[in-house]
């Protein structure tokens, strides 16, 4: 279709190269440009990245440490995630100017909001600096690997860091088999300029996250500002719009089934190179538990947000975050199943074990060292599972564990200086956790958790609080854990903001170690760090071991093939198509969704499916504008079959031109394996299409500004 520029003024185990799978390094991108051109690519390699010459990765970014964002605009404007910026925008939010519930747009950049505490990164450079690390590291293995890769890490990265210039760090790829310095350019000074109402950034809440069909406005725009030089500069009135190497052209045409997908951004974690005990253990012992965890704590959650809107704000991006992966491990639980993971990788053992008995004998056992180790490991499992999801959900858990340095410090009698530096400390930690602190959801968090932590985890294992504290207080009963939670949050300083200034103001060791939510806290964390971190220790140490040697043999084993690394919070290029499919019944679904589909799930004023009564009479009237399909309806999401993971979520999905065309927020439910097994037949990446934005921005957000500083074909 000929575009004209718009504006209006109103490796499964081995990881082999396919189109829609893989998770490639943009760096070495050129070895997949044949297949991509093939597909529909007109770019050249050096096009996507380069570092003496402007690129697509320049106008990528590492959004608030876990999402992915785009520049779309020569003057810093971002496009990504409601989702990601969620945060943000629930804590700019009050009960009078509610920008969560109702949505806000700046009409000029003056009205623009800052965003504290929030920043992004460009990705400046990639070094490949293997042989440099391996010569430091030698044959070191377990606790002396990574005590020697941390310090030439920490060499390699301090020196390119330019003394504070650039975020410089080295990243393991290929299970440590490789290793490449990574610098970024931090700016944080970033200014929220547009999101929909949260009726449209989460049409669909939680009963269609991970679903197809979607109809979700899943996306939110900021602006990044500089100082001087297109430096980055702290916040100031002076500071200006940033000015990108490179920013995204908008195709506004539409897209149509086959047509050329790629994704650029910054996938969290994967583990395909998993072994069968791990998908084992995942699927019976720890995902359950993440599971079970999760649905209390946001039950609690729900019941003291239900009604109060004040509560609402504080704790409802925490939700959001706890939800989000309750319903990942369920749905991965499950398709882990339906596809049979756990036998099919262990016949991919069976066929890398015969092949070492022949050609790599120092790793002919090595599935049987995998399977001691697991066995080993199995009975603690679940304990370090509850400390971290169920110890810690309590946000008075985590102040008390904060302590720690300073009760440590007064005991040893450490000067002034230091003592004032960590009450410092303190109170930014205090300040950050009471940003989402609500009383009276915290005690009950504090004694639900509790409670399970003593029936799910092994008798053995538990810390020595319930019976010389808790039971030998309130007897062993069901109503123990409350009456517990009611004494400590009644005595601790920790749970009174002026109890916890004045403490601050004259910190002395006794008051910690009689506060019983620390007595409480460190009960919890010396039984852990003394009997079970080692074990875990070991175990995380061994199998990186064993993980190093086997990705090592599975490249040994298939000499020539395209291989891909797991993903590892690092920027990656993934390339597909456009595509609908059918589910494991045989139901066709369409690689589109539209808005008249939106509102026959419009539910008044539901927690889930509402949305703006403007919206529903733009519907009735058709009223879409130029954003409309040359089919006359108003697309709002579609999907391709781009290979993505948590850390994606806001990447722009671009054209064979190079063009926006839509922002990726999510995976189905047929293929939330993806992280641990890629399913090539199910695997679909959910799509806000860029025409649905520019709708939104247009006609409900009355912002012309915000599109006519875009480059917007049609």
């Amino acid at each position: 279709m000929k575009k004209f520029l718009l504006s209006i003024c109103a490796v499964a185990m081995l990881l082999p190269a396919r189109a829609d799978e893989g998770m490639w390094i943009p760096m070495l991108i050129g070895k997949n440009y044949a297949e991509m051109s093939r597909l529909g690519l007109t770019l050249s390699a050096e096009d996507i990245y380069s570092i003496n010459n402007s690129s697509l990765k320049d106008a990528i970014l590492h959004f608030g440490g876990g999402c992915t964002a785009e520049v779309i605009s020569k003057e810093g404007l971002v496009l990504t995630n409601h989702h990601c910026g969620y945060d943000a925008i629930a804590t700019l939010s009050t009960v009078q100017k509610n920008y969560l519930d109702n949505g806000f747009w700046a009409k000029n950049k003056s009205q623009e909001l800052p965003a504290e505490g929030l920043s992004v990164m460009f990705l400046e450079r990639m070094e490949d600096v293997t042989s440099i690390v391996k010569t430091s590291i030698g044959g070191a293995t377990g606790k002396e690997f990574t005590k020697k890769f941390d310090a030439i890490a920490k060499e390699l990265s301090d020196e390119a860091a330019e003394d504070g210039k650039y975020v410089a760090n080295v990243k393991e790829y290929f299970g440590g088999n490789q290793f490449f310095l990574l610098v970024y350019k931090k700016y944080t000074d970033i200014r929220l300029v547009g999101t929909p109402p949260k009726s449209l950034g989460k049409f669909g809440g939680d009963t269609d996250n991970w679903m197809w069909p979607r109809h979700t406005a899943d996306f939110s725009m900021f602006r990044i500002y500089a100082g001087k030089n297109n430096e980055p500069a702290a916040y100031s009135a002076s500071n200006v719009p940033f000015k990108p190497k490179h920013h995204l052209p908008v195709d506004a045409s539409g897209q149509d089934e086959g047509d050329y997908a790629m994704i650029m951004g910054y996938p969290g974690r994967t583990n395909r190179y998993e072994v069968s005990y791990g998908v084992k253990l995942s699927i019976n012992e720890t995902n359950p538990a993440i599971v079970s965890i999760r649905d209390k704590r946001l039950e609690i959650m729900r019941k003291h947000m239900k009604g109060n809107k004040a509560v609402y704000l504080k704790l409802t991006s925490s939700y959001s975050r706890i939800a989000n992966y309750w319903k990942y491990f369920i749905g991965q639980t499950e398709q882990l199943k339906r596809l049979n993971v756990v036998g099919e990788k262990q016949e991919a053992e069976e066929d890398f074990s015969m092949w070492a008995r022949e050609n790599d004998l120092k790793n002919r056992s090595l599935m049987n060292e995998f399977e001691e180790i697991y066995e080993n490991y199995t009975p603690y499992a679940k304990h370090g599972v509850y400390f971290s999801e169920a110890f810690r959900a309590s946000t008075l858990t985590k102040l008390a564990s904060s302590m720690g340095p300073l009760a440590a410090a007064l005991k040893k009698g450490e000067d002034a200086d230091k003592i004032k530096k960590l009450t410092e400390d303190a109170q930014k930690g205090y300040k950050a956790l009471m940003k989402e602190y609500d009383a009276g959801t915290e005690k009950e968090i504090f004694a639900a958790m509790a409670k399970m932590y003593y029936n799910n985890v092994p008798v053995d294992q538990h810390p020595s609080v319930y019976e010389e504290v808790i039971f030998k207080k309130y007897g062993k009963t069901d109503k123990a854990y409350t009456n517990y939670a009611n004494y400590v949050f009644s005595n601790s300083f920790l749970a009174n903001e002026a109890k916890f200034k004045a403490f601050l103001k004259n910190p002395k060791l006794e008051q910690i170690e009689n506060d019983p939510a620390y007595i409480y806290t460190q009960s919890f964390v010396k039984n852990f760090t003394e009997k079970y971190a080692p074990k875990i220790e070991t175990f995380n140490n061994e199998k990186k071991d064993l993980h190093r040697r086997y990705v090592k043999g599975l490249m040994k084993m298939n000499p020539g093939k395209k291989m891909y690394p797991d993903a590892n919070s690092t920027m990656r290029v993934t390339y597909g198509k456009v595509a609908g499919y059918s589910n494991s019944e045989g139901k066709k679904f369409n690689h589109f969704t539209t808005l008249d589909q939106a509102v026959a799930k419009y539910k008044p004023n539901d927690d889930e499916f509402d949305m703006p009564k403007e919206l529903i009479a733009l519907a009735k009237k058709k009223d879409y504008g130029v954003w409309a399909d040359k089919d006359g309806t108003l697309h709002t999401c579609f999907i391709t079959d781009n290979d993505i993971t948590g850390g994606n979520s806001g990447s722009p999905v671009i054209n064979g031109d190079g063009e926006l065309i839509g922002t990726a927020f999510d995976g189905n439910w047929e293929a939330m394996s993806g992280d641990i097994a890629f399913d090539k037949k199910y695997k679909r990446t959910i799509v806000c299409d860029i025409r649905f934005v520019l709708f939104l921005v247009d006609k409900l957000g009355h912002a012309p500004n915000i599109i006519n500083e875009m480059d917007i074909y049609k």
